[in-house]
């Protein structure tokens, strides 16, 4: 089975190129190579995972943990690997690596629409709890703000 050849590491520079491939593909204003550069190299909130298959990375995530909160910032798996559970890897690495650092609750943004991304943090035990109105600059859609507080 393929999710069982899926190995999740902390991200690098050197993964930068594969993962900006990832975002380009998944969002519609995507970070740029330099914004992923700052979170890896010189953000020290910065916390960053990579879902590989063999020598390719699938997906990725990343949260800023600043004190004992975490903040999901992104997450993001390459669509042929979808819908069989990179996400969930990737958000259950992002958990325990908060879980490791003291992290007690974690928060995220998430679209409105997003119905994938909104059921996989429910999975993990985020509720909604405020909005954002206009929050995403592309189309001024609404975002939910999400907690985890029972890290």
């Amino acid at each position: 089975m393929i999710v069982d050849d899926i190995v999740i590491h902390n991200m690098t520079s050197r993964d930068i190129p594969q993962v900006i491939e990832i975002e380009e593909l998944s969002f519609t204003a995507p970070w740029s190579e330099e914004a992923f550069k700052n979170e890896v190299c010189r953000n020290i909130c910065a916390r960053y995972q990579v879902a590989y298959l063999n020598d390719k990375i699938i997906g990725y995530g990343g949260m800023w943990v600043i004190v004992d909160e975490g903040h999901i910032t992104n997450i993001a798996v390459h669509p042929e690997y979808r819908g069989i559970g990179v996400g969930k890897m990737i958000m259950e690495a992002l958990i325990k690596v908060a879980k490791g650092e003291g992290v007690k609750s974690m928060t995220l943004e998430v679209r409105r629409t997003n119905l994938i991304a909104l059921n996989l943090y429910k999975k993990y035990g985020f509720a909604i709890e405020g909005l954002r109105p206009r929050y995403y600059a592309d189309n001024n859609e609404d975002a939910f703000i999400m907690w985890k507080k029972d890290l």
